[in-house]
């Protein structure tokens, strides 16, 4: 009598946690999609550095040997939407339970601040990698939490799901964040 041949199971467990891309590359590809369907235009800021030294191995081939910042960057991203000036940073974050706010530099703080008050949109877009979701949060929701009424160290999950947007990952645009902006944060 043959028994039948019990073959061993593999199972692999797929990785999603990056998508095939990180954050920072959904988002300029999100406003790439803005900006080639004349939506808005919102960019990258460069990072202020100071070159001290630069080596040229052939005309076309600089390679940067030293180098410091300048000055503290203040947030990722700026630009316009509907006549409104939109600046925020993105942020991810691994923690599952919380978002540190000890992510956020304090000059960074302030700078969102400064366009809250000054009528801009200010905002963060915080993606939490352990539950591959993505949050836009105002600066007035987070304001509560730096200096108001819920003074904390941290933002737990749960009530980051009641005070901030959950922006869909999909395919184009990326990370539709203006459509949160144009259901919740434009008066």
């Amino acid at each position: 009598m043959k028994y039948p041949i019990k073959k061993k199971m593999i199972v692999k467990k797929r990785n999603y946690s990056k998508l095939g891309m990180s954050l920072e590359k959904d988002i300029n590809q999100t406003n790439n999609f803005y900006l080639i369907n004349d939506i808005a235009v919102i960019h990258k800021k460069p990072t202020p550095i100071q070159l001290v030294s630069v080596k040229y191995p052939s005309r076309t081939k600089a390679k940067i040997t030293e180098a410091y910042f300048k000055s503290p960057s203040t947030t990722d991203y700026n630009g316009l939407y509907k006549g409104f000036y939109i600046d925020f940073d993105c942020k991810e974050s691994s923690n599952k339970t919380s978002f540190p706010l000890s992510n956020i530099h304090t000059h960074q703080r302030e700078h969102l601040k400064k366009i809250h008050y000054n009528k801009g949109i200010s905002f963060l877009i915080i993606h939490f990698k352990f539950h591959k979701t993505y949050f836009l949060l105002p600066y007035k929701s987070l304001e509560k939490f730096l200096d108001g009424t819920e003074k904390r160290k941290s933002i737990p999950y749960e009530k980051f799901k009641k005070i901030a947007y959950e922006i869909k990952y999909g395919l184009m645009p990326r990370l539709d964040y203006l459509k949160i902006i144009d259901q919740h944060l434009l008066f």
